[in-house]
C-alpha cells in the first residue's frame, strides 16, 4: 500500500495569517525602532517608540483583518441566504444547475443528474454552496479568530526587536537590531516554506532581503533627519 498523502494546501489559511502578522511585527517594529534609534534618540525613546509600535500594530493588525473577514462573511451568508430562497422557490432549476456543473467536470449527463439528485437529498445547501458558489460551509471565515491570530501573530514577531533593543548598548543598537531581526525573518521564513512545500532557500533569501531594505531605509530616513527626540 503506498504512503497516504499529506496535502499541505489545508495550511494554507492559518499559515498565510501567522507568517504575514509575524513578518509585519518584526520588520515594522524593526524598522521603527532602527528609525528612531538612527535619530539619535536615548534609550528610553527607542524603547516606548517600540512598545507604542508594537501594541499600535497588534491593533492595526487585528482590525484590518476583522474587517476584511467579516466582509467576506457577510457576502457569503448573503450569497447563502439568496441560494436557500432560489432552493425553496426553483428546486428543479437548481437542480439543473447543478448536473449543468457536474457535466462540464466530465461526467455523463445521466451521472451527473444521478449525483446532483442524491447530493440535494443528502443537503441540498451544502451542494449547491460548494459546487456553486465555492463556499465550504465546515470552512467559513471568522472574523473574531482572525484577529486574534493575527494580532497575537504580530505581537510575537513584534518582541523579538524590542527585547533585542532593550539589551543592546546604545552604539550598536541598529545593527543589533538589524542583525537579529533579519535572523528571525530567515527562521521565519525557513519555517514558512518548510510548513507550505516550498523551496527552502528562495524562501529565506527572498525575506531576508526584503527586511534588510526595510529596516535599512527606515534607518536612513531617521539619520537623514537626526533630531533628539
Amino acid at each position: 500500500m503506498p504512503a497516504k498523502e499529506h496535502h499541505r494546501i489545508f495550511r494554507i489559511g492559518w499559515l498565510r495569517a501567522a507568517v504575514l502578522g509575524a513578518n509585519d511585527g518584526i520588520v515594522s517594529t524593526a524598522s521603527l525602532i532602527a528609525g528612531v534609534a538612527a535619530a539619535q534618540a536615548d534609550h528610553a525613546a527607542i524603547l516606548a517608540a517600540g512598545l507604542a509600535g508594537l501594541v499600535a500594530g497588534s491593533l492595526s493588525m487585528a482590525a484590518g483583518e476583522y474587517v476584511s473577514v467579516r466582509s467576506q462573511a457577510d457576502t457569503e451568508a448573503a450569497d447563502l441566504q439568496l441560494e436557500m430562497r432560489s432552493l425553496r422557490g426553483n428546486a428543479a432549476q437548481e437542480l439543473q444547475e447543478l448536473v449543468d456543473i457536474y457535466v462540464g467536470r466530465g461526467l455523463t449527463p445521466e451521472l451527473a443528474r444521478q449525483v446532483a439528485q442524491q447530493l440535494t437529498r443528502h443537503d441540498a445547501l451544502d451542494a449547491h454552496a460548494r459546487d456553486e458558489l465555492g463556499i465550504s460551509l465546515h470552512h467559513r471565515a471568522r472574523p473574531l479568530q482572525a484577529a486574534v491570530a493575527s494580532a497575537g501573530s504580530f505581537a510575537g514577531g513584534a518582541l523579538l526587536p524590542l527585547m533585542i533593543s532593550a539589551v543592546a548598548p546604545l552604539s550598536g543598537l541598529v545593527g543589533a537590531v538589524m542583525a537579529g531581526s533579519v535572523l528571525a525573518l530567515g527562521v521565519l521564513g525557513a519555517l514558512a516554506a518548510h510548513a507550505g512545500g516550498a523551496p527552502i532557500g528562495r524562501a529565506v533569501v527572498r525575506v531576508m532581503l526584503l527586511g534588510v531594505g526595510a529596516i535599512g531605509v527606515t534607518a536612513g530616513v531617521g539619520a537623514l533627519f537626526g533630531v533628539a527626540v
